[in-house]
């Protein structure tokens, strides 16, 4: 690929950024369709988003992405957001439209695509989500809009967090949503069709951890961990080993990243592609 002065400029701004997948998933899918397209990341400090957000417009980049800490904080120092994105309260992408900034989330859309891929259409099914985060509140919007019943679990001290959610949802989309403590995993498992953990329990390096006791995933039929490295976290190895259907967070990664392509460069995303760079990524990582 070479680099020219007509060159458009994605990025990635987050603390940290060392680890991130995204410059290789998107890099790859430029240069397979063609696409005089560079994505770079950049590691902004809290206190430096509002300089970098200006810089980043200043300098004409194409569109970036919003990783942690700075999903909220950003939405003050962009120009208009999407629909989606206002309701759940967070950006993961950012189109630059000829210095007009827009916020859109693709974490919720992205966490929908891999669901669906792997043939669970929520609707009318029991979900248990864990955690109460950034990615908690964009999967608990989407999933109670395509009709699922939600019970939320978060630790003692952030249950306001998950009791926040729950109000949004019933607010937006006149839906009850139950919330409870972690301690009470036991009483609200069984009959679950789907738990997903939004937590980051199990993620690289303590991934000898999971969020669920091994005993109770005999009673539940599919298991959604959103954590992706390792690629096969405890929690997913020892669902299949109790006979539940397994998601991989490796899948709502590239789905988010894919949608976020398809709004800076309009054309479809090479998904496949971007998901085997993204494992290639993570298997030397694991190395």
């Amino acid at each position: 690929m070479t680099i020219s002065g007509k060159t458009k400029i994605c990025a990635l701004i987050g603390d940290p950024v060392e680890h991130t997948m995204s410059p290789a998933m998107h890099n790859t899918a430029f240069q397979k369709m063609g696409l005089d397209y560079l994505y770079v990341s950049f590691r902004v400090k809290p206190e430096h988003l509002p300089q970098a957000v200006a810089g980043l417009k200043a300098l004409n980049i194409a569109g970036f992405n919003v990783t942690i800490p700075h999903k909220v904080a950003v939405i003050p120092l962009l120009d208009s957001l999407d629909p989606l994105a206002e309701k759940i309260g967070a950006v993961n992408t950012v189109v630059n439209n000829n210095g007009i900034l827009r916020g859109y989330n693709t974490d919720a859309e992205g966490f929908l695509r891999a669901l669906m891929e792997h043939g669970i259409n929520p609707s009318g099914k029991n979900v248990i989500i864990l955690g109460a985060g950034g990615a908690a509140r964009a999967i608990a919007y989407i999933l109670a809009q395509k009709g699922a019943r939600l019970t939320i679990l978060n630790r003692q001290q952030e249950l306001d967090w998950a009791e926040n959610i729950a109000q949004l949802i019933l607010d937006e989309l006149h839906r009850e949503v139950k919330v409870f403590e972690l301690g009470h995993i036991a009483d609200v498992i069984p009959g679950a069709n789907l738990v997903v953990n939004a937590t980051s329990v199990g993620m690289s390096p303590a991934h000898n951890a999971s969020p669920v006791p091994a005993g109770l995933l005999d009673k539940v039929a599919a298991v959604f961990d959103i954590v992706y490295n390792p690629l096969q976290t405890r929690l997913l190895k020892e669902a299949a080993a109790a006979g539940a259907k397994t998601i991989g967070g490796v899948d709502m990664l590239v789905w988010q990243g894919a949608l976020a392509f398809e709004k800076w460069t309009g054309k479809p995303a090479p998904i496949d592609l971007m998901r085997q760079e993204a494992v290639i990524m993570l298997e030397r990582h694991e190395d």
